[in-house]
């Protein structure tokens, strides 16, 4: 089957797709519609805030500062930033979700969600909930406000501005972390897919299941307002906006952890200047993709793998692919780097699935780009 029959076949109300081989833009697919409530189609240079895909950029600008020695893997968060309260926990932890600080216990007003520094104060007096480096859990969004305030500390900058002076304006790309006006007005809306839970009600997000057969007890966690997946997932809550993860505010907020927003070209650009050395140096890279945890992920519930900040072959991504790294986002989004085969891949859509790690048309597209090298 061709891929854009493939495509068509699973874009749902809008998405794009795009896909790089050894440096070359070899597939761009984009169609549907951008906003169900105007009927406004989707366009080649649609943007959409992608969910949990900006961890990998985030990561990317931390691991250039470490590239210029402005703090180590191994330095204690504390040393960089004063008053945060646990010695033990390194930078190297808050990359790969080991610090045990998964949720935030105090409620986050809404009025403090454009103030990630006030955020992460929250996070800074907070206990971890295991002894930082002895298990891993995923970070939904407290990984963002850590790592960010961390960045901020050493350059002043946050990390939208660094993502912008560092990557996106370098490289040319559609990526912002704190969407300009003129962005979010073209911006691709986010509606809520078929499978809402309790952490999906009216702010279009979905359960954090990967579809693909997910444990019981996962499934059971996802329903339960008061699990750590949910506390993780609901701290500052998206539903608290009018229209959920599609307010100005939000989009302007640049949340380190969810809130960047791109075209599906631009991501995929940024895995094809990653893998050839344009942004971060090989060997910073290679270090990158060395698996730092794996197994039984205790925000999850299921067998995650990470190296610093980038998703690696496990349970729910990339099974097929044991080269390929990089970062799905909450409700189907996929940004992917395979450098064995040269290859980037992103998928972008606007119809939310109940999937954690990149959803059902976004792992068939890209088996079938594998299928076809």
């Amino acid at each position: 089957m061709r891929l854009d029959d493939v495509f068509a076949r699973q874009m749902g109300l809008g998405a794009a797709f795009a896909v790089h081989v050894d440096g070359e833009l070899v597939v761009d697919l984009w169609g549907g519609v951008a906003d169900r409530r105007t009927g406004r189609p989707w366009e080649a240079d649609t943007p959409v805030l992608s969910y949990s895909c900006t961890k990998a950029v985030t990561a990317t600008v931390a691991l250039l500062l470490v590239e210029r020695g402005l703090f180590e893997l191994s330095t204690p968060v504390a040393a960089l930033w004063p008053e945060f309260s646990s010695p033990e926990v390194t930078v190297e932890h808050l990359l790969t979700h080991q610090a045990g600080l998964p949720a935030i216990e105090e409620r986050v007003p809404v009025e403090e969600y454009g103030d990630q520094a006030a955020i992460a104060a929250r996070l800074a007096r907070q206990s971890p909930l295991w002894e930082p480096g002895s298990a891993h859990g995923y970070h939904a969004l407290t990984y963002g406000f850590l790592v960010g305030e961390v960045m901020r500390r050493v350059t002043g900058k946050s990390v939208g501005e660094l993502v912008a002076a560092e990557i996106a304006g370098p490289l040319g790309l559609d990526l912002w972390l704190g969407a300009p006006d003129d962005v979010i007005a073209r911006a691709a809306r986010l509606s809520a897919g078929p499978r809402p839970g309790p952490s999906q009600q009216g702010l279009a997000e979905a359960a954090p299941l990967a579809e693909s057969e997910p444990s019981s007890e996962a499934e059971q966690a996802a329903r339960d307002p008061n699990s750590l997946m949910n506390r993780a997932l609901g701290n500052p809550g998206v539903h608290r906006l009018k229209g959920g993860a599609n307010h100005p505010d939000l989009l302007r907020a640049g949340w380190p952890a969810m809130g960047l927003v791109t075209t599906a070209r631009a991501l995929s650009g940024f895995y094809r200047a990653l893998i050839a050395g344009e942004i971060l140096q090989p060997g910073t890279l290679r270090d990158a993709l060395r698996p730092r945890v794996s197994g039984r992920d205790r925000v999850l519930l299921v067998d995650t793998s990470f190296g610093l900040g980038f998703m690696l072959p496990s349970e729910g991504f990339a099974p097929f692919a044991p080269t390929a790294f990089g970062h799905a986002g909450m409700g189907g989004f996929l940004g992917l780097a395979d450098p064995a085969r040269g290859l980037a891949i992103a998928y972008t859509m606007n119809e939310m699935s109940a999937a954690f790690a990149g959803g059902t048309a976004a792992w068939e597209l890209t088996k079938a780009v594998y299928d076809a090298l």
